[in-house]
């Protein structure tokens, strides 16, 4: 692989505008190249002649030293090779920019190589001003972890040892200047406490310092211990003060329905109660803010490796096309920088390693370093062969049923009806969840392929989001169990002789149904636990809509919702088929039933109804008058989707609810069009670097934009079925064509997935938000807002 491409392939996409723009740097030395072999090349006499003259030239020069030459005040290397000074240029107060000086810019063609020179600059500039603004971000972050590790040492002693909070451990920490404030000291703490310690244990666990701590300064503190009347028998020992515990709060409640009712009436943030439950909440908080903060160190030690070495080959790459040596000169510059030399992010990673593996893995180094980095997955072969498998019999049952029907007519068989009436629609739930699946999984194929990472977008751990290939595994199983279902189900022909149907055969859907749910919350750990519970956490949420934070993976999961109306609807249909119908004649009264009309139109509200509330709970937490409109929009959906279904239920339809029916659909499809692709796209902008789209895309090919734009716009029409009283087609029963509506639907949301998280990508790059805000559990009492 070429290094443009690794290069490319190694970058943290939300900073990849923050990298060395390598392939602009090479289109300047192809043009370069390009005008040197437009030159005709000298004679092999005249190419003799002139190295010689050179070499001569060389000699006497170095031999009578006329040639030494000194520019700005800072002398140059008496080389003849030179051709390029960098210097820095110093700003008030801060380090300034490098600057390069090509020293023959007036030899032919060299205009060329001082616009590289320059380029080459800014993009060095560029890259060292956000290296460093990384490295005092990382600092800052640093310090604060350093005074919550303070905080947990102490109520970690003071839970565990409630008694060394007596006069002991007040004289102890008296006779000692406390932790310093500085990373370094907190991070190197020994084994957690536990109980039953003795008097010498709480001393191992509060010396923290003097592991990262010079001789000197371990003198320093002595002494100006000794100076206060201090105790310094104990040497290289500083151990911390459990006064701490006096000026913080705690904040380790998780969110719950109940968490957000009591936070509405009072503050949620409480005062220590020196419970072990608060010790285990606040430890637990704490390891993942230092895995996050890990995490950063090492992408920014990435960024930091990627771009030395990107300076390296364009440099080599430049000096093998001009036959120069300015490679050397110049990485000696970059290696001097605080690119090159500073050493502030390995130091950390280090104290962060020590930190974790003594503390909270009590001293196990390979299980410390298997929670901060993680494996990358491994691609299975085997779910490759199992989705490939289970295809293959799905395709196998598809055509089975096919030749089936045909092969005892069933599509003019006098059972027809009733199967369509009954039996499709339970089946029909599951090719939603299928259809729904696959396109996901498409999603997931071109989110990779176009390097949108969606995993960190969604917050999954790592390792353990789904890849395209396991999405895969478990559509191709659903959809295998499910077609093995439909053809067990396929005979239409009552007994004569108790004109009815085998129970067993009828209550197939119903333990397919069983299956799928027993699986999602099954409790082992198997097929994929942690994304199963992930989902049901996202669903629980929506459910509860209004009293949990709403986060991107919530409001997402809940615009999927929205597309599986029909799904709800199949499910409220089990529920009135197998209780209030006739199962074993395939016959229901479902449609005669006006408690099931009412509910046909609630179950089909409510996924709209969750994303109304969650844009309410955004509006009143985030003053964002966007989410305002966006909830207006939601609730313009409930009333078209009620005036639609109300008018279909009419016996005599009236123009009256045709109007407004009509009419309110009109206002929410053209509402809900403009919201998709204006809003969760970015696209149509008219002054845009692409016009009628946005300034960055991801996707190269233009046309693919405006596809997917006029496609939704197409898709979103469907409702129009119901109004203009379309319930069938000359081939398709009126389920059949339900189903084939609400799976364009399903399909238009699946395109609306890539676009709007390529847009929530972007948005992610532009501000270059790579990493999740982790809450801490320690905060001033004296100011709420200030955390330690």
């Amino acid at each position: 692989m070429k290094f443009g491409k690794e290069f490319t392939a190694q970058m943290v996409q939300e900073w990849q505008e923050a990298y060395m723009d390598y392939n602009k740097l090479k289109l300047i030395l192809k043009d370069i190249l390009r005008f040197k072999n437009q030159n005709k090349a000298p004679s092999p006499m005249a190419a003799t002649t002139r190295g010689s003259l050179k070499r001569r030239a060389s000699l006497y020069r170095a031999f009578s030293g006329l040639t030494s030459r000194y520019r700005s005040g800072s002398p140059m290397k008496n080389n003849e090779d030179e051709v390029i000074l960098v210097s820095a240029v110093q700003e008030e107060g801060r380090e300034g920019d490098f600057q390069t000086m090509f020293l023959l810019s007036s030899e032919e063609g060299g205009e060329f190589e001082l616009l590289f020179f320059r380029r080459l600059d800014d993009e060095f500039n560029k890259v060292l001003k956000f290296y460093r603004k990384k490295v005092e971000e990382v600092m800052v972050e640093a310090d604060e972890l350093s005074k919550q590790m303070n905080a947990l040492i102490a109520l970690r002693i003071k839970v565990d040892n409630p008694v060394v909070g007596g006069t002991d451990m007040v004289n102890l920490a008296s006779a000692a200047n406390g932790f310093s404030s500085n990373f370094s000291s907190a991070v190197h703490p020994t084994h957690g406490g536990r109980p039953g310690w003795t008097k010498m244990d709480v001393i191992q666990e509060v010396e923290m310092s003097y592991e990262g701590t010079s001789d000197e300064e371990i003198k320093e503190d002595n002494d100006r211990e000794k100076q206060n009347g201090g105790d310094t028998n104990i040497q290289g020992f500083r151990p911390a003060s459990l006064e701490v515990l006096n000026h913080v709060k705690i904040n380790v409640e998780p969110e719950t329905p109940v968490s957000t009712l009591r936070g509405v009436i009072k503050s949620s943030k409480s005062d220590l109660s020196f419970s072990r439950q608060e010790l285990r909440q606040a430890e637990e908080k704490i390891i993942k803010a230092l895995v996050e903060f890990y995490r950063k160190l090492r992408l920014l030690r990435s960024y930091c490796f990627l771009n030395q070495l990107a300076f390296s080959k364009i440099m080599k790459k430049y000096d093998k096309i001009t036959s120069r040596n300015a490679s050397k000169a110049y990485l000696e510059m970059v290696d001097k920088s605080d690119l090159g030399s500073s050493d502030e992010v390995s130091k950390l990673m280090e104290r962060v390693e020590a930190t974790y593996v003594k503390h909270f893995a009590n001293g196990n180094h390979r299980k410390g370093m298997k929670i901060l980095r993680p494996q990358a997955k491994k691609e299975k072969h085997r779910i490759s062969f199992l989705y490939g498998f289970f295809s293959g019999c799905s395709i196998a049952l598809i055509v089975a049923i096919i030749v089936h029907i045909h092969a005892r007519n069933l599509l003019k068989s006098e059972g027809r009806h009733d199967y369509m009436a009954n039996i499709f629609p339970l089946y029909s739930l599951f090719g939603y969840m299928v259809l729904h699946m696959l396109m996901y999984a498409g999603n997931i194929y071109f989110w990779k392929r176009y390097r949108v990472n969606f995993s960190f977008i969604f917050g999954f751990k790592q390792g353990t989001e789904l890849g395209y290939r396991e999405v895969l595994l478990l559509s191709t199983g659903l959809s295998l169990i499910t077609l093995a279902g439909v053809i067990s189900h396929l005979d239409m022909e009552i007994d004569p002789g108790r004109k009815s149907f085998q129970v067993v055969t009828e209550l197939i859907p119903v333990f397919l149904l069983a299956t799928v749910l027993s699986i999602i919350f099954c409790p082992f750990n198997i097929i994929y636990r942690s994304s199963r519970f992930f989902l049901i956490r996202c669903t629980f949420h929506c459910v509860c809509a209004p009293l949990y934070k709403v986060t991107l993976p919530d409001f997402f999961l809940a615009d999927q919702l929205t597309s599986q109306m029909q799904a709800f609807r199949s499910l409220e249909f089990y529920v009135c088929y197998y209780f209030w119908g006739d199962f074993t004649k395939r016959t229901n009264t479902c449609a005669d039933s006006e408690v099931y009309k009412v509910f046909y139109i609630v179950v089909a509200i409510i996924p709209f109804w969750f994303r109304f509330l969650q844009c309410l709970r955004r509006l009143f937490e985030e003053k964002d008058a966007s989410q305002g409109l966006n909830a207006l929009k939601y609730f313009s959906t409930i009333a078209a989707l009620a005036l639609r279904t109300i008018y279909q239920f009419q016996t005599q339809k009236t123009t009256t609810w045709l109007v407004l029916a009509a009419a309110s659909s009109g206002v929410a499809t053209i509402y809900n069009t403009y919201w998709d692709i204006v809003i969760d796209w970015g696209l149509l902008r008219r002054d845009a670097a692409n016009p009628w789209l946005r300034d960055k895309l991801i996707v190269p090919h233009k046309a693919v934009y405006f596809v997917a734009m006029v496609l939704n716009c197409i898709l979103r029409l469907a409702w129009m079925q119901q109004v203009l009283g379309i319930q069938s087609v000359p081939f398709l029963h009126n389920t059949a064509l339900i189903a084939v509506v609400a799976s364009l639907e399903i399909i238009r949301r699946g395109i609306w997935n890539f676009f709007r998280l390529e847009n929530e990508h972007l948005n992610n790059v532009g501000k270059y938000r790579a990493f999740k805000s982790v809450p801490l559990p320690f905060y001033y009492g004296d100011d709420g807002d200030k955390s330690l």
